[in-house]
């Protein structure tokens, strides 16, 4: 084997990696975005929702990419855990049509499908057309590569150690870290399957050694996942646990069956093709996988809570006073708006205190805390958002109404104090790295413009919850508004002077400048909530 061949075999690789993703794409442009709907809508039935991840992963090609788009819905909390099990076990199933698809070999009408996609694509005038054109141009791309890498891989055949290699390939640990590697790097399970069904239809896989190398790809293949999984919320890793563990059971089973029965011989004479014979091998992984995991899906659940612990905040992501399917009396429900509004704007508040106290001190250690605390704030201003619209469809009084209408518009303002509040926490984090000091006279500046947009955030709060704020009030509460923006300008400009004087560096500067928008805007979208409390008469 020359080096040109490998250099055909990377080529090769690239064209099955890009057609089996643009064939995706093309699949999932066609079907617009009722693939999402359909995994939005109908998963409430663990069973149905295993039936139509199975179908999604077909459409567009990739478990993972299924798995990940079901991590994103429950992020968004449109789907529980539990729902979410059945559409991951699903997706599995789904994945091994590009093995099958594979072994049909369709090489022969390759270049023909090439030239169809790519004349429906650039000369059709019509997107769904070009969506289609897409998807036979990547039909055509794969098998294409497979065919190029097939060829390449024929040069093994003169390859002395390869030879010996796989004559004595029966390890089953080496199987499962050369097929979990394989699968890691290429970040595709249907692409390495893909490269072992190749090496087979040259007749250089035993289809035993094989057994392990499909083993190690289905582990390998929640590499992905686990990575997308990395900053999201629990649940969501939760998520990729469930995917690693369907694939972990699968890969473990299947080893053993492998070394204690003659399960690799049996499908040798049942079926002739050895490209077949691999398919047949990940179809068995992923059914038998499916079949015990299936029925304990609740056991799964709970293991991957054991894997990944239920924090603080998890609990607090839930409506504590409003119940979404009871709207009773007007005045209990509003009673209760209020009670989830209070909630929201403590932890706002707290948000702010937290990352204050480490831009002006030394505590640096509440990170964790103000991201907690962000992520129920994030969680409330969607679930009330949601209710207040349907509270909007009930009859309500004018008067009520337009309470309502406030409480929505206070819930943005809310939201973008805790995301500025966040923001000093990373101005914190990034001053700490940097080592970056500031002069007695800065932090003064800061100290005076964060003391007077906090008392503005509690008066504008509290002038909220009364709903009785006279327009001189407010006027007053303009005029603190007015200050900030007034001091924030000074003391900016101060800090050029401190610049240039070289009392500060122009990083710390950008920093300090940062910090100083941010309570600014603070104080902007506080006035906002006084503003919401001024009811007409």
């Amino acid at each position: 084997m020359h080096i040109s061949d490998i250099v055909i075999l990377f080529g090769g690789l690239g064209s099955f990696l890009f057609g089996m993703k643009y064939m995706g794409d093309g699949l999932e442009m066609a079907a617009g975005s009722r693939m999402k709907d359909l995994l939005e809508k109908l998963t409430r039935n663990r069973f149905l929702g295993f039936l139509l991840g199975a179908f999604v992963t077909v459409v567009i090609q990739s478990s993972s990419a299924t798995t990940v788009m079901v991590m994103g819905f429950i992020n968004a909390g449109i789907m529980d855990l539990a729902q979410a099990t059945g559409v991951i076990f699903g997706a599995n199933i789904g994945t091994t049509i590009t093995s099958v698809l594979i072994a049909l070999d369709a090489s022969a009408i390759a270049p023909f499908c090439i030239f169809l996609g790519a004349f429906l694509m650039l000369y059709s005038k019509k997107k769904q057309t070009q969506h289609i054109g897409q998807v036979i141009l990547g039909f055509g791309l794969l098998f294409q590569g497979l065919h190029t890498m097939s060829a390449a891989m024929s040069g093994l055949r003169s390859v002395p150690w390869f030879q010996q290699f796989i004559s004595t390939a029966k390890n089953p640990l080496l199987g499962l870290l050369v097929g979990a590697l394989l699968c890691a790097v290429i970040q595709s399970s249907s692409a390495a399957v893909g490269i072992v069904q190749a090496l087979a239809m040259q007749g250089m896989m035993p289809l035993y050694f094989a057994s392990f190398l499909v083993c190690g790809i289905n582990i390998g293949s929640a590499m992905p996942t686990m990575l997308a999984a990395m900053n999201a919320r629990n649940n969501a890793k939760r998520a990729s646990m469930i995917y690693l563990i369907y694939n972990v059971v699968g890969a473990v089973l299947m080893t053993i069956v492998t070394l204690v029965f003659p399960y690799a011989a049996f499908i040798e004479r049942v079926v002739p093709s050895p490209a077949f014979q691999v398919s047949v091998i990940h179809i068995i992984f992923k059914v038998v996988s499916a079949a015990i995991l299936l029925p304990i899906t609740p056991w799964v659940v709970k293991l991957t809570y054991y894997l990944v612990p239920k924090q603080t905040h998890e609990d607090a992501c839930r409506l504590q006073y409003i119940d979404v399917n009871l709207v009773g009396n007007p005045n209990v429900t509003l009673l209760q708006i209020r009670n989830e509004l209070d909630r929201m704007t403590k932890l706002v508040r707290q948000n702010i205190v937290l990352a204050m106290e480490g831009v002006l001190g030394s505590r640096h250690g509440e990170c964790p805390t103000i991201a907690e605390n962000e992520a129920v704030i994030d969680y409330l201003t969607d679930a009330v958002s949601d209710f207040l619209v349907k509270l909007n469809i009930q009859e309500l009084s004018s008067r009520d109404a337009q309470y309502v209408n406030h409480v929505y518009q206070a819930l943005t303002d809310l939201e973008r104090i805790g995301d500025y509040a966040e923001i000093l926490q990373h101005l914190t984090e990034r001053r700490t790295d940097q080592n970056m000091v500031y002069s007695e006279k800065a932090r003064r500046e800061l100290q005076s413009i964060y003391d007077n947009a906090l008392y503005l955030f509690d008066q504008a709060v509290e002038a909220f919850y009364t709903q009785d704020e006279s327009l001189e009030q407010l006027k007053s509460l303009a005029r603190i508004q007015h200050d900030i923006r007034v001091d924030t300008r000074q003391s900016q400009q101060n800090h050029m002077e401190r610049m240039r004087a070289g009392e500060c560096s122009a990083e710390a500067g950008i920093v300090f400048g940062e910090m100083l928008n941010s309570l600014n805007r603070i104080g902007g979208h506080a006035i906002n909530i006084a503003e919401a409390a001024v009811l007409p008469h």
